[in-house]
Parts: C-alpha cells; structure tokens; sequence
C-alpha cells in the first residue's frame, strides 16, 4: 500500500556529525534509530552568529553535547519545537540551560480528542509531558533572527499540537513529522487525529515550497508533489478499509492482517493505530458505522 510513494531511504549520515545542508541550514542527527524514528532525530541549528535550534532532540547526553558544541561561540536567539514526542523535545531543557534561549512551540502535549470512558493512552510513555514553552507562537506568527525568519504553520494530525516553520529566505519547509521522505507519518489517536493530519496535508499541499527538512531522514525534494502523493496514499488507504468493510472484515486486527503486507512485527500496534485513526475519520464523515465511539477493539461496518 505504500508504493505509491516514492520513499527516499538512502539517508545515511552518522549521528553526532555536524552537516552544512544549506547555506542557512546545518543539522545533527541524535543516536536514536528505530522503526518509528528511522536513523535518529535530525536536530537543525539555522543561521550564523544567532541562530535558533530546531528540535533539539532526546534527553541523550551526547546528542546535547554535540548540538552545544555545533553552536559554540554562537548566540541561541530560540529553541524551536515541531511536537513533543521524546525524541523531539526532551533535550531542550539542558539546552536551555545552556544557552539561556526561550522556547518556541504550539502549545503543552495534549490529545487530540478527550478520552473515551475506560480509555488508556497507550501513547503516554512517548509524549514529553513536562515541557511547556516559554513562547506560544500561534498560526502564521514568527520569530527571526540575523538573515532567516521561521514562521509556523499550524499542521496538527501527526500529534495535536504539531507546529511546522517555513524559511522564507531558503524556500523551504521544516516539516517535523508531518511529511518526510522514508515514510509515511504515524497518526494514533487519541494523540492523532486523521481528519486534522488530511486537513494540514491540504494545507501543505497548496504551498509552494520545493524543499522540506523532516524530523527524521533526508530532505523531501519536490516537496508539492510529494505531499500530493501522500494525501493520495491516505485515500487509497481508506479506500483499502472500506473495500474489506464490504467483505465483512469487521475489526482492527483483521483489517491489519489484511492491509499491511509483509509489516514488521514492531509495527503491529503502530498500523492497528493509525487503521484506528482511519476509521475515526470514516465514522465522523458518516462512511462508516460502529457501536458507540470509535475503539480499538470495535467492530465496524459500512454505512448503509
């Protein structure tokens, strides 16, 4: 089902390695790897002399050695935050207090819907629940330094309060982990809502930016028609979902068995999640129907 996407998996710069990505732009790659994080969290230092942080990555004390050491001698005007899963945010706080820098974010962690009576977060343990940033920067605001501007676009779906910044002055786009070249983002709710994460793929797509600089991997080149292919992939995937619904594949475990081909046992619980996310969406526009609120362990049926 992800063939319809031309992932670019050839990433392979080593962690701690400061590199020059553009002439605004260098990154660090955090010594993280994993299925859900590919390589490692790619941290971004831009500007020179004063410069801002983006996501400064896990709580790890050699990827916070190696992004001081990227940015000595230098002032930190921000610390910058797409989202805060632990391996995004965590490590602004000893940057922080190195650097004396405000923090920049959306918002605190949050879910994206209110909890359902008996419901547990399984994604508890991944959120960064103590940050709170120092400044909220709101949809369309931004912060600016010596020769770069980042201005945030609000991209919630991946996580509620997903913040995405454009730089103007290089024509690109940190994307976070709302689009990014080797995969497809993960949406689980209740943290994940697809019907926001569809909306902020919309919005990227009407943007004109040819280059984005993910939290994880390489850049997505050919940026507009990447994240068509993206919204393109979610649609066929609900189209797969519904296609089976009419075989009277009826729970999530089944449709998981039935769509994900050759999945990776890791990612079990991952893909049972974001079909979870799917069909809270289809059940909201009316597509599908099921026994109360959406649920993991619910059964489901086309709408009549």
């Amino acid at each position: 089902m992800s063939d319809d996407i031309a992932f670019d998996r050839s990433f392979d710069v080593p962690s701690g390695r400061l590199d020059q990505v553009t002439p605004l732009v260098r990154r660090i790659v955090a010594p993280n790897p994993s299925p859900f994080t590919f390589t490692g969290t790619c941290s971004y230092i831009v500007g020179r002399g004063t410069v801002a942080i983006i996501d400064p990555g896990p709580d790890d004390p050699a990827h916070i050695a190696a992004v001081l050491d990227a940015v000595r001698g230098e002032s930190v005007s921000h610390i910058v935050i797409t989202h805060t899963h632990r391996d995004h945010s965590p490590a602004a706080k000893a940057i922080q207090a190195a650097t004396g820098a405000p923090t920049v974010a959306e918002g605190a962690h949050r879910a994206a819907r209110p909890l359902a009576i008996g419901e547990v977060n399984p994604l508890d343990a991944s959120a960064d629940m103590d940050f709170r940033p120092d400044i909220v920067i709101p949809d369309g605001e931004a912060v600016s330094g010596p020769g770069w501007t980042l201005t945030a676009i609000a991209t919630p779906g991946h996580c509620a309060n997903h913040m995405a910044f454009a730089l103007a002055e290089e024509d690109l786009v940190f994307s976070g982990d709302h689009v990014m070249a080797w995969a497809t983002s993960i949406v689980a709710p209740p943290d994940g809502s697809m019907g926001d994460y569809i909306r902020s793929l919309e919005r990227f797509a009407a943007r004109t930016e040819s280059t984005y600089l993910p939290g994880h991997g390489g850049p997505v080149r050919n940026a507009p028609v990447f994240v068509r292919d993206y919204l393109a992939h979610r649609v066929a995937r609900e189209a797969a979902i519904l296609r089976a619904l009419d075989r009277e594949v009826e729970t999530i475990p089944d449709l998981v068995r039935g769509i994900y081909i050759g999945l990776d046992p890791r990612l079990v619980g991952a893909a049972s999640l974001t079909v979870l996310a799917h069909l809270e969406h289809l059940v909201a526009s009316g597509r599908v129907v099921t026994e109360g609120a959406a649920a993991i362990t619910g059964r489901f049926r086309r709408a009549a």
